[in-house]
């Protein structure tokens, strides 16, 4: 099957292995943040850590929206399903995404709230036609990836006239994040966390292309190198990233030049900007308030803005009690770090995001079991 078959082959893994073994300085690590969830799991779901060297160590970072989305806009959707009686539409993961109290979506579905999972933006047009006495919401989150999907919806509904839908909107931008992991103290002052280079977003970069990348790398002399999702692009992508940095070289380079071009997808990028604009501040999971690292609705679109439609009260937003989610997103430390992580904190019963969603590091250390077994383990030898 094109571009999958040739993209698992054994013997292509073998020689790219064989490739870094070679060009990995013995006398430095090597420390790479993939900013992505999907190459976490495709890094533990191959094996691609069995083949890398001592001194290739891989850095887990933000990992996708669900993860990465604060507290506060989630009890704040809640409230919206609860309090105004709207039909609240939002994708799968994020219906088991713990808030405050542990108050989750699922959790006030099951409570008479009148919640319902969509596999599109599509989805809930079509709820809000077929139920125009009633306000349907749609809980949009992602990044650049997912954005256009929402700018199509709202315009649509535009043109329809349809007045009972609107967007409870919470898209976030990835560059703006991974110039600010880049700039904050753990990184730059501390030490806390070393980053030599990054395997940059692979669907993202399909929309919003490469170019983006190239200030960050310049600004903070960091090698970037988009990646995709395939056991061998991440290898060779880390290959790539080896090479830059034995160089000293810090550019932006393009693996995934199958899907990703330099200027990215221009007719997604222009409905984007039709319908949304930059917010000046947006607070990410793990990473506090970012600069310019999200979007908003314009003023032309403001009657399907729900954030204006619908009041939502002051509230005191908390995480779980030592889910370590956030530190986790940062690349601080890893899911075996967290003492809830394989006891408390399991997929049927999740205390944070990272191991609700389907591209979170905990679930990824959860899902392909070695870390699994060795936390229940040294759990119980310390119980004893």
């Amino acid at each position: 099957m094109k571009y999958v078959d040739e993209f698992r082959d054994r013997d292509l893994a073998k020689s790219i292995a064989l490739g870094i073994r070679q060009e990995a300085d013995p006398g430095r690590t090597y420390n790479l943040m993939e900013f992505c969830g999907g190459h976490t799991h495709a890094i533990f779901r191959y094996g691609v850590k069995d083949l890398m060297p001592e001194n290739v160590r891989f850095v887990h970072g933000p990992g996708c929206p669900v993860c990465v989305l604060p507290v506060r806009r989630l009890d704040d959707a809640v409230e919206i399903a609860e309090r105004h009686n709207v039909i609240l539409c939002t994708y799968g993961d994020m219906m088991r995404v713990p808030g405050t109290k542990q108050r989750s979506l699922i959790k006030a579905k099951a409570a008479g709230a009148d919640i319902r999972m969509v596999y599109s933006t599509m989805d809930a047009l079509k709820i809000a036609r077929d139920n125009i006495g009633r306000q349907v919401v749609f809980f949009a989150i992602g990044f650049e990836t997912t954005t256009p999907p929402t700018a199509v919806a709202i315009i649509q509904a535009q043109k329809e006239g349809l007045s009972n839908f609107s967007v409870f909107c919470n898209h976030v931008l990835t560059p703006s994040a991974i110039g600010h992991i880049l700039a904050s103290p753990e990184v730059r002052d501390l030490g806390t966390v070393r980053i030599d280079g990054f395997l940059g977003p692979s669907h993202v970069s399909s929309v919003i292309g490469s170019e983006p990348y190239e200030f960050f790398a310049e600004e903070f002399g960091k090698p970037v190198v988009i990646a995709g999702f395939e056991p061998l692009d991440v290898m060779q992508s880390t290959l790539m990233l080896i090479r830059q940095i034995n160089e000293g070289r810090h550019e932006v380079e393009n693996e995934y030049t199958r899907v990703v071009t330099r200027e990215g997808n221009l007719k997604a990028q222009n409905l984007v900007s039709q319908v949304f604009e930059l917010r000046q501040s947006f607070e990410w999971r793990g990473l506090g308030k970012v600069p310019y690292s999200a979007l908003k609705i314009r003023k032309d679109f403001a009657e399907f803005d729900a954030e204006k439609r619908f009041e939502v009260t002051e509230k005191v937003s908390r995480e779980v009690k030592s889910c370590e989610c956030p530190a986790i997103l940062r690349g601080v430390k890893k899911p075996t770090d967290c003492k809830l992580f394989g006891t408390v904190c399991t997929p049927d019963n999740p205390m944070g995001s990272c191991m609700v969603s389907s591209e979170g590091a905990c679930a990824a250390y959860w899902t392909y079991g070695r870390y699994r077994d060795k936390a229940r383990s040294s759990r119980q030898e310390a119980a004893a």
